[in-house]
């Protein structure tokens, strides 16, 4: 009888050490997503700012690509064309 009270006991405590275990870690993971976040917001303010000011100096760079094909290949490195035979029944 004793023996079932204090395994009963035992468990009861593991499961309140347990609960109470989870609810510190969930705290902490939450003050570190939240720490994160601002962290991310406050480099994305300052980015913002950067990109802000680089816009009212006028100093955006823009660019424009074109693509050049050449007109002709080289004649001095071109190999003659292929000879086929057709077979006709």
């Amino acid at each position: 009888m004793l023996r079932n009270f204090l395994s009963l006991l035992i468990g009861i405590v593991f499961l309140i050490l347990g609960f109470m275990f989870s609810v510190v870690a969930l705290a902490i993971v939450a003050i570190l997503g939240l720490a994160f976040w601002a962290y991310l917001t406050w480099k994305k303010r300052k980015l913002g700012s950067v990109l802000k000011q680089q816009t009212m100096d006028n100093q955006v760079i823009e660019g424009e690509a074109t693509i050049v094909e050449d007109d002709a290949p080289p004649t001095d490195k071109v190999l003659p064309p292929i000879q086929t035979k057709i077979y006709r029944n």
